[in-house]
């Protein structure tokens, strides 16, 4: 049962007001997802919270848009018996207190548990959800490479902690499973993930059965398909600033966001229901500036603070990889994995297209020797996939073109080293992998992982 904020709980958090008298005032309208307030506009700021009287318990909503006599506010939850004339007390920022301890449990936007196992314990530190990226020249460079066990990945477009990195792909080509995958990556002390709109059913499932031995170290915040656009336009933000108090501490951290389309999408609701119009196949610009500073977050941090690598899903609304979304996330993150439904039609998992995903700091992690080790192979991929139709036709003989001849032998072979599944041991040396297929690699290639220049 999700926690409905009391009217102490808004005053303890209130946060720089003059608590010597109530600031209050009175439902004028109802709208589907919006509600009109007289008498807060004085004192209301953008992303206060407000306490509406309701007959099942006050009802939490968010300062959306102030105007000379009317605030308009968005309930967090739904269903709530709100009446003309109620009562609406302003309150403070939404903030947690982020605690070790929170690390194997499952909890809402709001910082409730859902997992039936008692009380979240508070930290000593209060954090907002809001909070502002680092500062760009007071951040850690991002050069120490990581391995994620997925071959496909580590091979062809390799990471580094710190980096952010999207998975884009239309609805069911894998992506949740390649993240669950990724949720097992070795090198990271703690894995925050913000589940946004999923299905309710598969909620559970993928928790227990899915992450399967990493849960104890997997915060899981979670906000269905049902929930309201502020919960799911909540659930990222709280993540990340779960996240950041892991940072703050030193700790290398994992966030996964299941998906940035459907917080794109929740933040869309709100953007409109505030008035704003829309400039994008229906995306207000305040949807790409939200998305940009959320995705900003991840990364480096400064002086004695640890690192957030950021991996996020994005789904392409009918395969369309120019999707304002996609593209916008594109521009943002540093780098990007594709996954495609031709590729899963074939039955190899993970789907993902070689030549299409690029690691922006791939440089970073291979060695020289690895990196023209790949770029030999992704040569013969490429040579393979554009002679595909000719092949198809007839029209290729065997004897005519000795380097079309190596990609047909090969890149099947280099295809099949990367397919693996859940269940499916990774690749220990990948690259000597990769060049016992390769005849007379460019060089020798070795499973050295570069050391950053200090």
């Amino acid at each position: 049962m999700r926690r409905l904020l009391a009217l102490a709980e808004l005053n303890r958090r209130f946060n720089g007001r003059d608590r010597s008298a109530d600031v209050s005032g009175t439902v004028a309208e109802i709208l589907p997802h919006a509600i009109t307030i007289r008498g807060l506009s004085k004192w209301a700021s953008l992303g206060d919270l407000v306490a509406i009287e309701a007959a099942n318990g006050p009802v939490v909503a968010e300062v959306l848009r102030v105007g000379g006599d009317r605030t308009v506010v968005v309930p967090h939850q739904q269903g709530g018996s709100i009446a003309i004339g109620a009562e609406g007390r302003l309150g403070g920022r939404l903030s947690l207190r982020p605690h070790s301890a929170w690390r194997g449990r499952t909890l809402d936007p709001l910082g409730a548990p859902l997992d039936g196992r008692g009380a979240l314990p508070d930290g000593s530190k209060e954090v907002g959800l809001d909070r502002e990226p680092p500062a760009a020249l007071d951040r850690h460079r991002v050069e120490r490479p990581i391995r994620t066990g997925v071959k496909a990945i580590d091979l062809f477009t390799p990471i580094c902690a710190g980096q952010r990195l999207g998975i884009f792909a239309g609805s069911g080509v894998g992506k949740s499973t390649l993240l669950s995958m990724l949720a097992a990556l070795p090198e990271v002390d703690t894995v925050v993930m913000a589940l946004v709109g999923e299905r309710g059913r598969e909620v559970r499932e993928f928790l227990e059965d899915t992450l399967g031995a990493v849960r104890d170290r997997v915060v899981a915040v979670v906000a269905t398909g049902n929930d309201s656009p502020m919960l799911r336009r909540l659930a990222p933000l709280t993540a990340m600033a779960i996240a950041e108090h892991f940072r703050d501490g030193g700790q290398h951290v994992l966030v996964i966001v299941d998906s940035l389309t459907r917080f794109a999408h929740a933040q869309r609701e709100f953007a409109l229901a505030s008035g704003e119009a829309p400039v994008a196949r229906g995306y207000p610009p305040s949807v790409f500036q939200s998305m940009a500073k959320l995705l900003e977050r991840g990364g480096p941090g400064t002086a004695g603070q640890g690192a957030i690598t950021l991996i996020t899903s994005v789904l392409v609304d009918g395969d369309d990889h120019n999707d304002p979304v996609a593209d916008a996330a594109r521009g943002i993150l540093d780098g990007h994995i594709i996954l495609d439904r031709r590729i899963a039609a074939q039955g190899r998992w993970p789907a993902i297209d070689l030549l299409g995903s690029i690691s922006r700091l791939a440089t970073k992690a291979w060695t020289n020797e690895q990196r023209e080790l790949v770029q030999q192979a992704r040569a013969l991929v490429a040579r393979f996939e554009e002679t595909r139709d000719l092949r198809l036709i007839g029209g290729y003989q065997a004897g005519q073109d000795p380097y079309l001849d190596q990609a047909v032998a090969l890149a099947p072979h280099i295809y099949n080293l990367t397919a693996q599944s859940v269940a499916t041991a990774d690749c220990f040396d990948c690259y000597a992998a990769l060049a016992a297929i390769l005849p007379n690699p460019a060089s020798k290639a070795t499973t050295e992982v570069r050391t950053p220049n200090v």
